[in-house]
């Protein structure tokens, strides 16, 4: 193809939307490489040192979307000191002064400080999406930055981030003549909110599709929204507590029946049960429902409610529901591709918790179930085999047990076989999380069977280095690999180290692993960061080379050690 014009592969190559096949193309030759370069508009990061924010410019000089990500994954269960790093004021500095035409920024575990998004917001004029996840750092003067000098802002999303600050007037600083809003998403914010404000801008943003409140917003201001946004498609309430007798929630029914076009719901943050019944009329077409943050909402309201939703092909929810709860999931919501069950008491005291009998009984009842999160009280090999024989089809499946080391509670048996039948019949499995008393066997059956497998996250399971090597030579697709409170050491680590080169990090606490050990990977992969996170005070040349690591981070690199790591990251 190196005959066709540029202008003629340029757009056979806008026909290539994955990062990947992306990726693929620009190694055939060099003009492909270049056509490529040109012409990659989006860009993904999988790690935010893997990568100089230069190097990334030069390499894609017209990017206009870019997706990064800084922390480990393990930051998300607290294993990552707060101050580790991931900063993005590095990569906004340097694509301001290179004159980017950025419009979408999406970061996730990223330091964000109320400087860097007034930059963002200063700098390119463009700017349309932003979207922050589990990100920390800036308060709402940097949203109030964003909303008043962003003039063509379409998507504001934060998710998950830590915000403390509880002023509420960032709301009041999109300018009056800002109608371009797509998408509003504020619910993880704990302050109060301006409700004029929110009111006159939800007014004005007749485009507006998507929006998702806070527990400040009250059920009488959701009402009045509600009136104005009858277009919305996906909804997250805010507080939904009121009198089932007032105006007020009859009005609020009354606004609900219009809004014909919700398909996902969500928040009921604060929630009176007895208020649900007005939400029934849109129930029926709803796609998606998060209710992972409404524990107010259990027992017979919550199986009410789920009776009234056959189109779900997604649902969040809390373990409260109970197995009995799974059983009417499965009977009314057969179009069923995500289910996350998360736990609303993490000792297991005063609720229902699910188990094996629910799981089963999804799996039977909604064959098209591709992805699976599922914190239970226990799990038994059979169940697991009924569930992979059910449903074939996962592509990913986190399983959580909140006693990780327990066996089968029939056959005190590990859940070895359980494990080994999902990815032995789960042929297109690209993320699995498993927990449970677990052997060196489970590790081989993953190595022989996860052939697609990209992610895997280990705790509390394998008996010896056989385990992780097991899964290192045959796993010839895996990008990420987690490991906690796992009895592997040096011989797994540093057995095959060329497979570090093919993966984008490996993260290892609270095993075998020696600092010697760790120095011998660093000096034999050069292109690859062994960073070791040491919370006691002392320095990498004082410490005993025999020793284990509490933790340690291995990534691939383009630009070697990290300019900003505090000290208590080693960097080998």
């Amino acid at each position: 193809m190196n005959y066709f014009p540029e202008e003629v592969l340029e757009h056979v190559f806008d026909f290539l939307t994955s990062h990947r096949d992306r990726n693929a193309v620009s190694l055939v030759c060099r003009s492909w490489y270049m056509v490529e370069r040109f012409s990659r508009e989006k860009v993904f990061i999988g790690n935010c040192y893997a990568i100089s924010p230069e190097r990334f410019i030069a390499r894609f000089p017209r990017v206009r979307s870019l997706t990064l990500k800084g922390k480990p994954h393990f930051a998300d269960f607290n294993l990552v000191p707060h101050d580790w790093g991931g900063f993005v004021c590095p990569w906004i500095e340097a694509m301001a002064k290179r004159g980017i035409n950025l419009e979408e920024l999406r970061l996730k575990r990223m330091v964000v400080s109320d400087e860097s998004l007034e930059l963002l917001s200063r700098s390119f004029l463009n700017f349309k999406s932003l979207v922050l996840v589990s990100c920390e750092g800036f308060t709402t003067q940097g949203l109030a930055a964003i909303a008043s000098n962003c003039r063509f802002l379409r998507e504001l999303d934060l998710q998950e981030n830590e915000v403390d600050d509880h002023r509420g007037q960032w709301l009041s600083c999109f300018p009056d003549n800002c109608t371009s809003l797509v998408s509003l998403n504020f619910a993880c914010l704990k302050g109060e909110v301006n409700l004029t404000a929110l009111e006159r801008l939800v007014t004005r943003c007749r485009n507006l599709k998507s929006l998702r409140l806070n527990h400040a917003v009250p059920l009488d201001t959701l009402q009045k929204i509600l009136v104005q946004a009858p277009q919305l498609v996906d909804l997250g309430t805010g507080s939904y507590v009121h009198d089932p007798d007032s105006e007020t929630y009859q009005k609020l029914k009354n606004a609900i029946q219009k809004c014909t076009s919700i398909r996902s719901l969500s928040g009921f943050l604060d929630v009176a049960p007895r208020c649900l019944p007005a939400i029934y009329s849109i129930c029926l077409n709803l796609t998606s429902m998060n209710l992972s943050y409404a524990p107010g909402i259990h027992g017979t309201e919550l199986i009410k409610l789920i009776r009234h939703c056959r189109k779900l092909q997604r649902l969040w929810i809390l373990d409260c529901i109970g197995d009995k709860g799974l059983h009417v999931v499965a009977s009314a919501c057969k179009e069923l591709q995500e289910l996350r069950v998360f736990p609303s008491d993490l000792h297991g005291v005063g609720h229902a918790a699910v188990t094996e009998d629910g799981l089963v009984a999804i799996s039977a009842g909604c064959p098209k179930l591709h992805s699976l999160l599922y914190f239970c009280q226990q799990m038994t090999n059979a169940a697991l085999i009924a569930v992979a024989k059910n449903c074939p089809n996962f592509t990913r499946f986190r399983l959580c047990i909140l006693d990780p080391i327990k066996p089968d509670p029939v056959t005190m048996q590990p859940l070895d076989e359980g494990f080994g039948a999902i990815v032995q019949s789960c042929k297109g499995l690209r993320r699995l999380s498993l927990s449970g008393l677990l052997t060196d066997q489970v590790f081989l059956y993953i190595g022989m069977y996860a052939e697609q497998l990209e992610m895997l996250s280990i705790a509390f399971a394998g008996n010896s280095d056989k385990g992780m090597l097991y899964v290192l030579n045959g796993c010839k697709k895996l990008k990420k690999l987690e490991i906690r409170d796992s009895p592997f050491g040096n011989v797994a680590l540093l057995t095959d180290v060329g497979k570090y080169e093919t993966m984008r990090s490996l993260w290892m606490s609270s095993c075998e692993v020696t600092l010697g050990g760790c120095k011998t990977l660093a000096k034999k992969m050069p292109r690859l960061n062994v960073e070791i996170i040491n919370e006691i005070e002392q320095t990498v040349a004082s410490a005993d080379e025999r020793e284990k690591v509490e933790k340690m981070f291995l990534y691939r690199t383009l630009v070697g050690p990290r300019r900003d790591a505090p000290d208590f990251v080693w960097t080998l």
